[in-house]
């Protein structure tokens, strides 16, 4: 039996979000890769469709520009690997971030409970050379960025059961904004 070694630059995140909603509704957003930054524009600069995929979502590709708190941005590309359900769905990264990410969508009485298993190994050089010193604040940059993704949501489903945006506030927007540098 091989044991894998955890390298400085491997990362394991499991978050867990509770929104007011129906699966139904959690999975417009969630499943929706190409809205991302409408809705969570904290995170997501740039998306762009590469790959339409099937109809049950897997094969669907997007080319991203992500970040979070910290003055830098990362490049990768997202594609669904599994079925798009009412259960969740996998999906994968390869670029500046490489691993596999799988959303789960649990109901709760009038609420969602939302799972996300995130791991990824860190491939963009500043962050390959860094992490062994900096690990602890790339974890928190992405706590950070999912706490935006949670508030986001949570608006995004406001929004949607209103028909308007008139009474919701608008998502946070994004810090630091800057180029990407290699």
């Amino acid at each position: 039996m091989t044991k894998r070694t955890q390298k400085s630059t491997d990362y394991a995140f499991v978050t867990v979000w509770r929104v007011a909603g129906t699966r139904e509704e959690v999975v417009d957003v969630l499943g929706d890769a190409a809205a991302l930054k409408q809705w969570w524009p904290s995170v997501y600069l740039t998306v762009t469709p590469v790959a339409q995929g099937g109809p049950d979502g897997v094969g669907a590709c997007f080319d991203l520009h992500t970040k979070g708190w910290l003055p830098y941005t990362l490049r990768w590309r997202l594609t669904i690997t599994e079925p798009v359900t009412l259960d969740g769905f996998a999906l994968t990264a390869e670029g500046d971030l490489n691993g596999t990410g799988r959303w789960t969508f649990e109901t709760d009485g009038p609420e969602v409970v939302i799972t996300y298993n995130w791991r990824v190994s860190a491939t963009k050089p500043l962050l390959r050379r860094l992490s062994w010193l900096f690990k602890p604040a790339f974890s928190a940059n992405h706590h950070w960025a999912m706490a935006r993704g949670e508030e986001s949501l949570k608006l995004e489903l406001r929004r949607r059961r209103s028909g308007s945006a008139a009474n919701v506030p608008e998502p946070p927007k994004p810090t630091f904004v800057r180029s990407s540098r290699r």
